[in-house]
């Protein structure tokens, strides 16, 4: 496959560039908000980044394939939610450059929680907008254990192609689980080795009733919960105790023993980034955030391979 221009916004620390890197991909330009998060991305991905508000710029670099993770905090199923909140509706900023380039496709990652109920008219709103700027348009939601991530982490994926093209996409079957001869990736495969208790990585604060009010611990032999972008609330270590539950909202530690979060290095395995990923940028508590509302490589590269035949 040829090299496709590519142009990514909200590009975050880079995950979903990695993978585009991965696949052959030749990123031009890239783009976020976040100063340390823009650093993050230099160290790693070999590529410029334009640091700064996407509404700033009006000018682009010529491309055919355009990628955005833009955030969407308001319908997040984890941790505080405001539908009304600004940043909710970055979709109008990717459908502004998407109208400028008019690339041969596009590919856009978010939250599950705009799937479903009153949220449902932001998806919605986001499928009307790519379709009037001239899209075939496909979503569905994807989870990352189903291709090669040690984590259960549920998105919603847009893909379009141009109306002109001769093209129809169609999301990746599962690769691992229960509907395929593969295992799922579990904790064990990706933690393994990694320091059993590395001070300063993780959050030591004490466990609050809001954090035991979910099942925040699983397994060795089991994907991780999902990794979410604030430190206090990522999934517990597999070495803690297991949790029981005693009501609705409330789990308890089965028994004694050490227990901690899990570290932002352990984190950035279970999204699939791989151990030579340097986090050496902002703040522990900055690092975790990157982590968390990073795209899990290997999810994203599933995504775009199905669309090598376009090009």
């Amino acid at each position: 496959m040829r090299q496709v221009r590519t142009i990514s916004l909200f590009s975050g620390c880079g995950g979903s560039d990695l993978a585009l890197k991965k696949l052959g991909y030749n990123i031009v330009w890239a783009n976020d908000i976040s100063k340390v998060a823009c650093e993050t991305y230099g160290d790693n991905n070999g590529t410029l980044i334009e640091c700064g508000d996407i509404a700033d710029f009006d000018e682009f670099p010529d491309a055919e394939f355009l990628v955005g993770c833009y955030p969407c905090q308001g319908f997040t199923q984890g941790g505080r939610r405001n539908s009304e909140d600004k940043i909710n509706y970055l979709y109008q900023q990717f459908d502004r450059v998407l109208r400028v380039l008019t690339p041969r496709a596009f590919v856009v990652e978010n939250v599950i929680g705009m799937a479903f109920g009153e949220n449902r008219k932001l998806l919605s709103n986001q499928l009307r907008r790519y379709r009037l700027a001239g899209y075939r348009v496909n979503w569905q939601v994807l989870n990352a254990q189903d291709y090669g991530v040690a984590q259960s982490r549920r998105r919603v994926f847009i893909v379009g192609i141009r109306s002109d093209l001769d093209f129809d996409y169609r999301f990746p079957a599962a690769q691992f689980g229960e509907r395929t001869h593969r295992k799922l990736i579990t904790q064990r495969d990706v933690l393994e080795g990694l320091p059993q208790w590395p001070e300063g990585e993780f959050n030591d604060e004490p466990f609050h009733w809001y954090y035991l009010s979910r099942r925040r611990r699983h397994d060795w032999d089991e994907p991780s919960p999902c990794i979410v972008g604030h430190w206090r609330h990522v999934p517990l270590h597999p070495m803690s105790p297991p949790l029981r539950r005693i009501h609705t909202d409330k789990w308890v530690f089965s028994q004694n023993g050490p227990a901690r979060r899990l570290a932002y290095r352990e984190c950035a395995a279970l999204q699939g980034f791989p151990r030579k990923f340097l986090w050496k940028r902002g703040s522990v508590r900055e690092r975790f955030q990157m982590i968390g509302n990073a795209v899990p490589p290997p999810l994203f590269e599933a995504v775009v391979k199905n669309l090598n035949i376009l090009w």
